[in-house]
Protein backbone atom coordinates (compact mmCIF):
# COMPACT_ATOMS: atom_id res chain seq x y z
CA UNK A 1 0.00 0.00 0.00
CA UNK A 2 1.36 3.41 -0.70
CA UNK A 3 1.25 6.38 1.47
CA UNK A 4 -1.30 9.08 0.42
CA UNK A 5 -2.41 12.47 1.93
CA UNK A 6 -5.06 14.91 2.52
CA UNK A 7 -4.55 18.26 2.50
CA UNK A 8 -6.24 20.94 2.84
CA UNK A 9 -6.24 25.08 2.17
CA UNK A 10 -5.83 25.80 5.54
CA UNK A 11 -2.49 24.31 6.46
CA UNK A 12 -4.13 20.62 7.86
CA UNK A 13 -2.98 17.52 6.50
CA UNK A 14 -4.24 13.88 7.29
CA UNK A 15 -2.73 10.72 6.25
CA UNK A 16 -3.42 7.54 5.52
CA UNK A 17 -2.95 4.78 2.57
CA UNK A 18 -4.14 4.68 -0.90
CA UNK A 19 -6.66 2.75 -2.59
CA UNK A 20 -7.75 3.85 -5.10
CA UNK A 21 -6.27 5.31 -8.31
CA UNK A 22 -3.02 6.61 -7.65
CA UNK A 23 -3.35 10.28 -8.87
CA UNK A 24 -3.82 13.74 -7.33
CA UNK A 25 -7.11 14.98 -7.82
CA UNK A 26 -8.20 18.51 -6.19
CA UNK A 27 -12.15 19.43 -4.70
CA UNK A 28 -14.07 20.83 -1.88
CA UNK A 29 -13.98 18.17 0.50
CA UNK A 30 -17.22 17.61 2.32
CA UNK A 31 -18.92 14.58 4.46
CA UNK A 32 -21.90 12.54 4.11
CA UNK A 33 -23.08 10.62 7.20
CA UNK A 34 -25.29 8.04 5.35
CA UNK A 35 -24.65 4.75 6.77
CA UNK A 36 -25.37 2.72 3.49
CA UNK A 37 -25.83 3.90 -0.18
CA UNK A 38 -22.20 4.64 -0.69
CA UNK A 39 -22.48 3.47 -4.51
CA UNK A 40 -24.81 5.84 -5.18
CA UNK A 41 -23.29 8.46 -3.72
CA UNK A 42 -19.75 8.08 -6.07
CA UNK A 43 -22.18 8.27 -8.86
CA UNK A 44 -24.17 11.50 -8.19
CA UNK A 45 -23.13 14.22 -10.79
CA UNK A 46 -24.06 16.44 -8.10
CA UNK A 47 -20.92 15.51 -6.36
CA UNK A 48 -19.22 16.95 -9.12
CA UNK A 49 -15.74 18.24 -7.70
CA UNK A 50 -16.16 17.38 -4.24
CA UNK A 51 -14.03 15.12 -2.35
CA UNK A 52 -16.17 13.24 0.16
CA UNK A 53 -15.39 11.88 3.51
CA UNK A 54 -18.21 9.41 4.83
CA UNK A 55 -18.98 9.61 8.64
CA UNK A 56 -19.58 5.46 8.74
CA UNK A 57 -16.36 4.13 10.22
CA UNK A 58 -15.98 0.97 7.49
CA UNK A 59 -16.82 1.19 3.79
CA UNK A 60 -16.93 -1.71 1.12
CA UNK A 61 -18.35 -4.36 2.78
CA UNK A 62 -21.45 -5.12 0.22
CA UNK A 63 -19.34 -3.63 -2.53
CA UNK A 64 -20.32 -2.56 -5.86
CA UNK A 65 -22.68 -3.63 -8.49
CA UNK A 66 -23.65 -2.09 -11.49
CA UNK A 67 -27.31 -1.36 -10.93
CA UNK A 68 -27.33 0.75 -8.09
CA UNK A 69 -25.59 3.58 -9.96
CA UNK A 70 -27.19 6.71 -10.42
CA UNK A 71 -25.04 7.82 -13.98
CA UNK A 72 -23.03 6.69 -16.05
CA UNK A 73 -20.01 6.52 -13.56
CA UNK A 74 -18.13 8.05 -10.52
CA UNK A 75 -18.52 11.69 -10.51
CA UNK A 76 -16.97 12.60 -7.11
CA UNK A 77 -13.12 13.85 -6.84
CA UNK A 78 -11.67 11.93 -4.25
CA UNK A 79 -13.14 9.53 -1.48
CA UNK A 80 -11.70 9.42 2.38
CA UNK A 81 -12.72 6.86 5.09
CA UNK A 82 -11.75 5.25 7.72
CA UNK A 83 -11.78 1.95 6.79
CA UNK A 84 -12.04 -0.52 3.85
CA UNK A 85 -13.83 -3.47 4.18
CA UNK A 86 -11.57 -6.39 3.55
CA UNK A 87 -14.59 -8.84 2.54
CA UNK A 88 -16.89 -8.30 0.30
CA UNK A 89 -20.57 -10.14 1.15
CA UNK A 90 -23.90 -9.29 -1.31
CA UNK A 91 -24.59 -11.72 -3.63
CA UNK A 92 -25.56 -8.63 -5.70
CA UNK A 93 -21.91 -7.44 -5.69
CA UNK A 94 -19.38 -7.26 -9.09
CA UNK A 95 -16.80 -5.39 -7.93
CA UNK A 96 -15.10 -3.63 -4.68
CA UNK A 97 -16.10 -0.51 -3.98
CA UNK A 98 -12.87 0.85 -4.18
CA UNK A 99 -11.77 -0.93 -7.58
CA UNK A 100 -15.36 0.39 -8.96
CA UNK A 101 -13.77 3.97 -7.85
CA UNK A 102 -10.36 2.89 -9.13
CA UNK A 103 -11.12 2.23 -12.75
CA UNK A 104 -12.26 5.48 -13.07
CA UNK A 105 -9.21 7.32 -11.98
CA UNK A 106 -10.63 8.21 -8.84
CA UNK A 107 -8.18 8.37 -5.70
CA UNK A 108 -9.15 6.52 -2.60
CA UNK A 109 -7.36 7.37 0.93
CA UNK A 110 -8.20 5.24 3.70
CA UNK A 111 -6.92 4.47 7.33
CA UNK A 112 -7.46 8.19 7.89
CA UNK A 113 -8.60 9.66 11.00
CA UNK A 114 -12.49 10.79 9.78
CA UNK A 115 -13.51 11.57 13.19
CA UNK A 116 -10.97 14.39 13.68
CA UNK A 117 -11.97 15.25 9.87
CA UNK A 118 -15.29 15.56 10.52
CA UNK A 119 -15.09 17.59 13.57
CA UNK A 120 -12.69 20.04 11.81
CA UNK A 121 -14.60 20.49 8.66
CA UNK A 122 -17.89 20.76 10.94
CA UNK A 123 -16.17 23.78 12.71
CA UNK A 124 -14.40 25.30 10.24
CA UNK A 125 -16.59 24.85 7.51
CA UNK A 126 -15.94 22.99 3.78
CA UNK A 127 -12.71 23.88 2.73
CA UNK A 128 -10.53 23.12 -0.63
CA UNK A 129 -7.88 20.23 -0.36
CA UNK A 130 -6.12 17.68 -2.48
CA UNK A 131 -5.83 13.68 -2.42
CA UNK A 132 -2.35 12.85 -3.17
CA UNK A 133 -0.63 9.42 -3.62
CA UNK A 134 3.19 8.71 -3.23
CA UNK A 135 5.72 11.21 -1.08
CA UNK A 136 5.20 14.72 -1.56
CA UNK A 137 6.15 18.38 -0.32
CA UNK A 138 2.96 18.49 1.98
CA UNK A 139 3.50 22.53 1.97
CA UNK A 140 2.98 22.50 -2.10
CA UNK A 141 -0.17 20.31 -1.59
CA UNK A 142 -1.51 22.95 0.48
CA UNK A 143 -0.59 25.64 -1.73
CA UNK A 144 -2.11 24.35 -4.63
CA UNK A 145 -5.56 23.30 -2.41
CA UNK A 146 -5.20 27.53 -1.49
CA UNK A 147 -5.12 27.68 -5.79
CA UNK A 148 -7.98 25.51 -6.24
CA UNK A 149 -11.02 27.52 -7.38
CA UNK A 150 -13.97 27.80 -4.78
CA UNK A 151 -17.10 26.31 -5.44
CA UNK A 152 -18.96 29.85 -4.84
CA UNK A 153 -19.57 31.21 -8.77
CA UNK A 154 -18.47 27.71 -10.45
CA UNK A 155 -21.37 26.51 -13.12
CA UNK A 156 -20.73 23.06 -13.12
CA UNK A 157 -23.55 22.04 -14.60
CA UNK A 158 -21.93 22.20 -18.08
CA UNK A 159 -19.97 19.46 -16.88
CA UNK A 160 -22.45 16.92 -16.48
CA UNK A 161 -25.93 18.02 -18.62
CA UNK A 162 -26.86 15.98 -21.17
CA UNK A 163 -25.29 16.88 -24.86
CA UNK A 164 -28.72 15.88 -26.75
CA UNK A 165 -31.97 14.97 -25.66
CA UNK A 166 -33.36 11.43 -25.29
CA UNK A 167 -36.16 9.57 -23.79
CA UNK A 168 -36.20 7.51 -20.19
CA UNK A 169 -38.19 4.48 -20.49
CA UNK A 170 -36.91 2.58 -17.20
CA UNK A 171 -38.87 2.21 -14.09
CA UNK A 172 -38.48 0.56 -10.62
CA UNK A 173 -37.16 -2.93 -10.76
CA UNK A 174 -37.98 -5.51 -7.83
CA UNK A 175 -34.17 -6.05 -6.26
CA UNK A 176 -35.35 -9.75 -5.16
CA UNK A 177 -37.95 -11.78 -5.29
CA UNK A 178 -39.26 -10.64 -1.64
CA UNK A 179 -38.97 -7.00 -3.27
CA UNK A 180 -43.21 -7.28 -4.31
CA UNK A 181 -44.04 -4.34 -6.62
CA UNK A 182 -47.20 -2.69 -8.05
CA UNK A 183 -46.81 -2.14 -11.65
CA UNK A 184 -46.17 1.25 -12.94
CA UNK A 185 -48.91 3.41 -13.54
CA UNK A 186 -50.53 3.63 -17.20
CA UNK A 187 -48.50 6.72 -19.10
CA UNK A 188 -50.89 9.23 -19.18
CA UNK A 189 -48.66 12.20 -18.71
CA UNK A 190 -45.19 13.71 -20.65
CA UNK A 191 -42.35 15.24 -18.40
CA UNK A 192 -39.75 16.51 -19.71
CA UNK A 193 -37.24 16.56 -17.29
CA UNK A 194 -34.15 19.08 -17.29
CA UNK A 195 -31.18 17.77 -16.83
CA UNK A 196 -29.01 19.64 -14.11
CA UNK A 197 -27.33 16.70 -13.56
CA UNK A 198 -29.80 14.40 -12.81
CA UNK A 199 -30.11 10.68 -10.77
CA UNK A 200 -31.17 8.05 -12.56
CA UNK A 201 -33.85 7.00 -9.93
CA UNK A 202 -35.88 10.08 -10.01
CA UNK A 203 -36.31 9.30 -13.80
CA UNK A 204 -37.43 5.74 -12.36
CA UNK A 205 -39.59 7.40 -9.96
CA UNK A 206 -41.14 9.54 -12.75
CA UNK A 207 -41.93 7.11 -15.34
CA UNK A 208 -44.05 5.01 -12.16
CA UNK A 209 -46.05 7.64 -11.45
CA UNK A 210 -46.86 6.86 -15.22
CA UNK A 211 -44.69 9.10 -17.32
CA UNK A 212 -43.23 9.27 -20.57
CA UNK A 213 -39.99 10.81 -20.04
CA UNK A 214 -38.06 13.47 -22.20
CA UNK A 215 -34.80 14.46 -20.79
CA UNK A 216 -33.14 17.54 -22.54
CA UNK A 217 -29.93 19.59 -21.74
CA UNK A 218 -29.83 22.24 -18.91
CA UNK A 219 -29.67 25.15 -21.47
CA UNK A 220 -32.62 24.10 -23.77
CA UNK A 221 -34.71 27.32 -24.12
CA UNK A 222 -38.54 27.30 -23.15
CA UNK A 223 -40.15 27.41 -26.27
CA UNK A 224 -38.16 24.10 -27.20
CA UNK A 225 -39.22 22.67 -24.12
CA UNK A 226 -43.08 23.51 -24.49
CA UNK A 227 -42.66 22.60 -28.79
CA UNK A 228 -42.48 19.01 -26.90
CA UNK A 229 -45.80 19.61 -25.57
CA UNK A 230 -45.45 18.40 -21.99
CA UNK A 231 -48.24 17.78 -19.47
CA UNK A 232 -45.24 18.54 -17.28
CA UNK A 233 -41.81 20.26 -16.65
CA UNK A 234 -39.04 18.50 -14.06
CA UNK A 235 -35.91 20.11 -12.84
CA UNK A 236 -33.56 18.29 -11.70
CA UNK A 237 -30.53 17.78 -9.06
CA UNK A 238 -26.69 19.03 -9.91
CA UNK A 239 -23.42 20.47 -8.96
CA UNK A 240 -22.23 23.90 -8.09
CA UNK A 241 -23.29 27.64 -7.47
CA UNK A 242 -27.15 28.04 -8.41
CA UNK A 243 -26.27 32.01 -8.52
CA UNK A 244 -24.32 31.72 -12.24
CA UNK A 245 -27.51 29.44 -13.80
CA UNK A 246 -28.95 32.87 -15.00
CA UNK A 247 -29.67 31.31 -18.24
CA UNK A 248 -31.86 28.35 -16.72
CA UNK A 249 -33.66 30.20 -14.54
CA UNK A 250 -34.50 32.52 -17.14
CA UNK A 251 -36.04 29.56 -19.02
CA UNK A 252 -37.58 28.48 -15.90
CA UNK A 253 -39.35 31.51 -14.81
CA UNK A 254 -40.80 31.45 -18.90
CA UNK A 255 -42.42 27.96 -18.07
CA UNK A 256 -44.26 29.28 -14.51
CA UNK A 257 -48.09 29.61 -15.69
CA UNK A 258 -47.57 27.11 -18.61
CA UNK A 259 -46.83 23.68 -16.78
CA UNK A 260 -46.75 22.37 -13.65
CA UNK A 261 -43.28 22.26 -12.74
CA UNK A 262 -41.43 19.85 -10.07
CA UNK A 263 -37.75 20.87 -8.72
CA UNK A 264 -35.51 18.85 -6.64
CA UNK A 265 -32.34 19.96 -5.09
CA UNK A 266 -31.01 22.30 -7.78
CA UNK A 267 -33.94 22.62 -9.43
CA UNK A 268 -35.51 23.78 -6.01
CA UNK A 269 -32.53 26.53 -6.05
CA UNK A 270 -33.08 27.05 -9.61
CA UNK A 271 -37.24 28.10 -9.40
CA UNK A 272 -35.82 29.89 -6.21
CA UNK A 273 -34.38 32.24 -8.57
CA UNK A 274 -36.70 32.28 -11.11
CA UNK A 275 -38.89 33.12 -8.56
CA UNK A 276 -36.66 36.67 -8.26
CA UNK A 277 -34.78 35.09 -4.85
CA UNK A 278 -31.53 34.54 -4.47
CA UNK A 279 -29.32 31.78 -2.74
CA UNK A 280 -26.10 31.51 -0.27
CA UNK A 281 -23.90 28.88 0.38
CA UNK A 282 -24.33 26.84 3.60
CA UNK A 283 -21.28 26.14 6.11
CA UNK A 284 -20.92 22.76 5.35
CA UNK A 285 -23.45 21.52 3.32
CA UNK A 286 -26.01 18.76 4.33
CA UNK A 287 -24.66 15.82 3.34
CA UNK A 288 -26.54 12.02 4.92
CA UNK A 289 -29.79 10.41 5.25
CA UNK A 290 -31.37 11.39 7.98
CA UNK A 291 -32.02 15.21 8.20
CA UNK A 292 -35.31 15.57 9.56
CA UNK A 293 -37.62 17.85 7.65
CA UNK A 294 -41.04 19.46 8.55
CA UNK A 295 -44.03 19.67 6.33
CA UNK A 296 -45.84 22.36 6.96
CA UNK A 297 -49.24 21.63 4.86
CA UNK A 298 -48.95 17.90 7.28
CA UNK A 299 -47.38 19.40 10.50
CA UNK A 300 -45.55 15.67 10.20
CA UNK A 301 -42.00 15.56 10.33
CA UNK A 302 -39.91 13.46 7.00
CA UNK A 303 -36.43 11.76 7.51
CA UNK A 304 -35.02 12.93 4.24
CA UNK A 305 -31.75 12.01 2.09
CA UNK A 306 -30.38 15.18 1.56
CA UNK A 307 -27.07 16.04 -0.83
CA UNK A 308 -26.33 20.52 -1.39
CA UNK A 309 -24.14 23.17 -0.19
CA UNK A 310 -26.23 26.14 -1.17
CA UNK A 311 -29.67 27.31 0.13
CA UNK A 312 -32.66 29.51 -0.94
CA UNK A 313 -32.90 32.60 1.13
CA UNK A 314 -36.10 32.83 2.28
CA UNK A 315 -36.70 36.96 3.06
CA UNK A 316 -35.69 37.44 -0.61
CA UNK A 317 -38.85 35.39 -2.28
CA UNK A 318 -41.75 37.50 -2.88
CA UNK A 319 -44.22 36.99 0.16
CA UNK A 320 -47.58 37.20 -2.29
CA UNK A 321 -46.25 34.84 -4.56
CA UNK A 322 -44.33 32.24 -3.08
CA UNK A 323 -45.21 29.81 0.40
CA UNK A 324 -42.67 27.92 2.08
CA UNK A 325 -43.95 24.32 2.78
CA UNK A 326 -40.50 22.41 4.30
CA UNK A 327 -38.38 23.40 6.87
CA UNK A 328 -35.37 21.96 7.85
CA UNK A 329 -35.06 20.89 11.59
CA UNK A 330 -31.75 21.33 12.08
CA UNK A 331 -30.60 24.86 11.51
CA UNK A 332 -34.38 26.07 9.64
CA UNK A 333 -33.50 26.43 6.29
CA UNK A 334 -35.55 26.62 3.33
CA UNK A 335 -36.26 22.81 2.67
CA UNK A 336 -39.28 23.05 0.18
CA UNK A 337 -41.61 26.17 -1.55
CA UNK A 338 -44.53 26.26 -3.37
CA UNK A 339 -45.97 28.87 -5.85
CA UNK A 340 -49.62 30.09 -4.56
CA UNK A 341 -51.29 30.50 -7.68
CA UNK A 342 -49.53 28.11 -9.90
CA UNK A 343 -48.93 24.05 -10.03
CA UNK A 344 -45.26 25.06 -9.37
CA UNK A 345 -43.41 23.10 -6.27
CA UNK A 346 -39.77 22.44 -5.31
CA UNK A 347 -38.35 20.28 -2.44
CA UNK A 348 -34.58 20.99 -1.42
CA UNK A 349 -34.14 17.45 -0.44
CA UNK A 350 -34.22 13.85 -2.47
CA UNK A 351 -37.35 12.21 -2.49
CA UNK A 352 -36.17 9.39 -4.66
CA UNK A 353 -33.75 8.09 -1.78
CA UNK A 354 -31.53 6.55 -3.28
CA UNK A 355 -30.08 5.96 -0.85
CA UNK A 356 -31.88 6.88 2.18
CA UNK A 357 -35.41 6.75 3.78
CA UNK A 358 -38.66 6.70 1.34
CA UNK A 359 -40.82 9.24 3.82
CA UNK A 360 -40.83 11.49 0.82
CA UNK A 361 -41.95 9.43 -2.21
CA UNK A 362 -45.50 11.11 -1.91
CA UNK A 363 -44.33 13.96 -3.35
CA UNK A 364 -43.73 12.61 -6.91
CA UNK A 365 -47.76 11.16 -6.60
CA UNK A 366 -48.56 15.07 -5.98
CA UNK A 367 -46.24 15.77 -9.25
CA UNK A 368 -48.67 13.58 -10.80
CA UNK A 369 -52.01 15.25 -9.38
CA UNK A 370 -50.98 18.27 -10.39
CA UNK A 371 -50.43 17.16 -13.92
CA UNK A 372 -53.49 15.31 -13.91
CA UNK A 373 -55.64 18.70 -12.87
CA UNK A 374 -53.42 20.35 -15.82
CA UNK A 375 -54.68 18.04 -17.93
CA UNK A 376 -58.47 18.47 -17.16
Amino acid sequence: MEQAVLALEDGSVFEGVSFGAPTQRIGEVVFNTAITGYQEIFTDPSYTGQIVVLTNPQIGNYGANHADSESSGPYIEGLVVREISPVVSNWRADDKAEHFLSKSGIPVIAEVDTRRLVRHLRDHGAKRGIIAVGQHDQSALIDAAKAAPSMTGQNLVSRVTATRTYRWTEGIDAVSVSDKRAAAAEQCFHVVAYDYGIKRNILRHLVEIGSRVTVVPADTTAEDVLALKPTGVFLSNGPGDPEPLEHQAAQVSKLIGKVPIFGICLGHQVLGLAFGGKTYKLKFGHHGANHPVLNYRTNKVEITSQNHGFCVDPHSLPDSEVAVTHLNLNDNTVEGMRHRNQPVFCVQYHPEAAPGPHDSHYLFNDFADSMKEHLG
